[in-house]
């Protein structure tokens, strides 16, 4: 013990002399894309805001196919191989708001703009600016692209600011162009907001033919491997002052057409209100395998999973069967296996298995104490983008035979040694009202003495944190956020409240959430007095925050029991769901005769027992939540005399873009949690 003590100690030093940028440190890998022959590939990196593309072809060590050296919130999304792999297209910029202005988080006094951008893979020339823009997808010449853009698709040459011409003219909202397997045809939906249309256009008739035309949603359409048939996702077409419901669903069907006659039949359909997330919360709703199996995804299981069937829709198989939900896959080339990820078996994680899209027979690839998600292949060589609990998403290639992962950019751009992250312990809580809520306990044990207490809650709703880094950027830098709160005295505990994702639908659509009766709030207690009983936390130091959703439970906290949370950091929360504005609000379908549950189910509703210090963050371009939500509530506080601080920061949106941001937020975040609850 005599020798022991020393070392506790020197650890207890080493921890909290470690730096906020130390454990910001970690690059952010994204975007894989793979040429049609697997022998290049290249994805995105974001290190310190600088976000530019990493290039591998063949045997080659990867290297960097962009120079971009500012923290300038321009993301870099959409990256397309041409047929033959030599070429490739991207987009840099994000899209635009309802007033067309596009995200401009660093101020640039020349303004931004979401534009596609050609590179060849061989050439050391910088990269050309083609044309405003995004969604590009080769022609099969490689010479040529489609692109979107203002809610029409064009054409356009690879020449530097060509001039495209519009491939059509069509009412609507028109996008997610495919080629047919020929190339001469290019499948399309037209949005037309109350009801939307899959239009095909023949490029060497120049004409369009409609698919089953009705007043109901079409959408995801796909051709089948011969091109002769389509197939669709069918909802019902929005009624007269119907809004979108976040905690609903939907029911829906699948449809397959003749291409050419556009006659179209059901081939299945879901049993109740089983579509809606499963739809929009994937990557890939509906497809069509090589092997002639239709996939789709549905939750009348109780669990986002993967259906297979003929495509006449007979043998339907659940292929991810079990307790877990599913997120996104990738089929072989022979369409007869898929791979994909999800929380089965390990619930507090993200795995990668693999399914016999006939049998339905699951063998699993990765296990362990990883997060693997996003599996895709390059040729017959299966990769997938890896975390764990002290690293960063990161691109790998798996080994399936082994089960063994590999980083594909060895070459990692960080200084900072990991081993001061604490591993994060899974934590078990009931609510008051008996439902059971996991969550992630960050604590430095090897520190003595009573901690503040924090509890962190994540946005969405529909989100789950893990034990280990995220794969959503967001998420990736609150984990870390959290871990830095646990290495300079904080006992950190991250709740993944009733109404997100991860643990089924039910869970997800708990009622009375929100805006509807506010019962997730329990979680958020429940969550907190488990702090309290800790041995190592100070029961009289309890401080919350969070972002989006979780700002909204802040500043719940704060308002509802200021005898157990003494401080709070709100960062871009929803404080009054009446508030009737182009933002969250509006993601509920709540009717006026809801109101005055809306306002009752808000913080501002008991702004009367308000008294602990509040630090609000808010970034004045959100696009999500406005702005005017902080501005509101902010103005009423001071009215009260309640202390309150504040954190804007100019023309950064909601997911916070640059890298000097987030550092600005969780720098103020840590000040301010110092000198309130220490």
């Amino acid at each position: 013990m005599k020798n022991f003590l020393p070392i506790l100690f020197l650890f207890s030093i080493t921890a909290s002399a470690q730096t906020l940028e130390q454990f910001m440190s970690h690059p952010i890998e994204s975007n894989f894309a793979a040429s049609a022959d697997g022998k290049n590939m290249a994805w995105v990196i974001n290190d310190h805001g600088k976000r530019n593309i990493l290039v591998k072809t063949g045997t080659d060590l990867p290297r960097f196919l962009t120079e971009y050296t500012l923290d300038d919130g321009q993301e870099i999304s959409q990256l397309a191989f041409s047929p033959n792999g030599t070429k490739l297209l991207y987009v840099r910029g994000s899209g635009a708001n309802r007033f067309g202005q596009n995200p401009n988080p660093a101020s640039l006094p020349e303004g931004t703009e979401q534009a596609i951008y050609y590179k060849e893979i061989s050439s050391k020339s910088q990269p050309a600016k083609i044309v405003v823009g995004s969604s590009p997808v080769f022609f099969k010449d490689g010479i040529r692209f489609l692109f979107s853009r203002g809610g029409q698709i064009y054409e356009s040459p690879l020449d530097i600011n060509a001039t495209p011409k519009l491939l059509f003219s069509a009412r609507g909202s028109n996008h997610s162009p495919k080629f047919s397997p020929d190339g001469n045809e290019v499948l399309f939906v037209s949005d037309r907001g109350d009801h939307s249309f899959i239009g095909v256009y023949s490029l060497t008739r120049r004409a369009i033919r409609w698919i089953a035309p009705d007043v109901t949603n079409d959408d995801h359409a796909v051709w089948s491997p011969d091109g002769k048939q389509i197939a669709f996702i069918r909802t019902a077409g929005t009624k007269m002052g119907e809004l979108s419901n976040l905690t609903g669903g939907v029911k829906f069907s699948v449809w397959v057409a003749d291409a050419q006659s556009g006659i179209a039949k059901q081939i299945w359909k879901s049993p109740a209100d089983d579509g809606g997330f499963a739809q929009s919360y994937v990557n890939t709703p509906l497809a069509w395998l090589a092997s002639g199996r239709i996939l789709f995804f549905s939750e009348h299981s109780g669990w986002n999973h993967i259906y297979s069937m003929t495509e006449t829709g007979s043998d339907l198989k659940d292929i991810t069967p079990g307790d877990g939900e599913v997120e996104s896959f990738v089929a072989d080339a022979t369409g007869k296996f898929i791979y994909f990820d999800g929380n089965r078996t390990d619930i507090n994680r993200r795995h990668i298995w693999k399914a016999d899209v006939t049998t339905g027979t699951v063998t699993a690839v990765t296990t362990g104490e990883g997060i693997e998600m996003y599996p895709a292949l390059a040729g017959t060589n299966l990769y997938a983008f890896r975390s764990t609990s002290n690293t960063s998403k990161t691109l790998v290639r798996v080994d399936e035979a082994s089960k063994a992962t590999v980083p594909v950019y060895a070459q990692k751009l960080t200084t900072f040694s990991s081993t001061v992250f604490v591993k994060p312990e899974a934590v078990e809580l009931k609510a008051a009202d008996g439902i059971l809520v996991h969550a992630q306990l960050f604590i430095n044990r090897n520190a003595s003495g009573k901690k503040p207490g924090i509890v962190f809650m994540h946005g969405g709703p529909i989100r789950q944190m893990l034990l280990g880094f995220h794969y959503s950027d967001y998420y990736i830098n609150s984990y870390a956020f959290n871990q830095y709160l646990a290495s300079q005295g904080y006992v950190v505990l991250s709740v993944n409240f009733r109404s997100g994702t991860g643990y089924g639908r039910d869970f997800r659509r708990a009622k009375n959430q929100g805006p509807r009766g506010a019962n997730e709030y329990q979680d958020v207690v429940a969550a907190a007095k488990h702090l309290q009983s800790l041995p190592e936390v100070d029961a009289n130091k309890i401080g919350l925050w969070g972002g989006s959703y979780g700002g909204y439970l802040t500043a719940m906290g704060l308002a509802r029991n200021p005898e157990i949370f003494k401080a709070g950091v709100d960062v871009h929360g929803v404080h009054d769901w009446s508030f009737n504005g182009q933002d969250a609000t509006n993601s509920w379908g709540l009717k006026p005769t809801e109101a005055d549950l809306a306002v009752k189910s808000s913080p501002v509703a008991d702004l009367s027992k308000w008294v602990a210090p509040v630090l609000f963050v808010h970034g004045d371009d959100d696009r999500n939540v406005n702005f005017q939500q902080s501005v509101d509530l902010v103005e009423k506080l001071r009215e009260k005399n309640v202390t309150v601080e504040v954190l804007v920061l100019p023309d950064e949106v909601h997911g916070f873009l640059r890298y000097e941001s987030w550092k600005q937020v969780f720098e103020k975040a840590k000040d301010f949690f110092d000198r309130r609850l220490k």
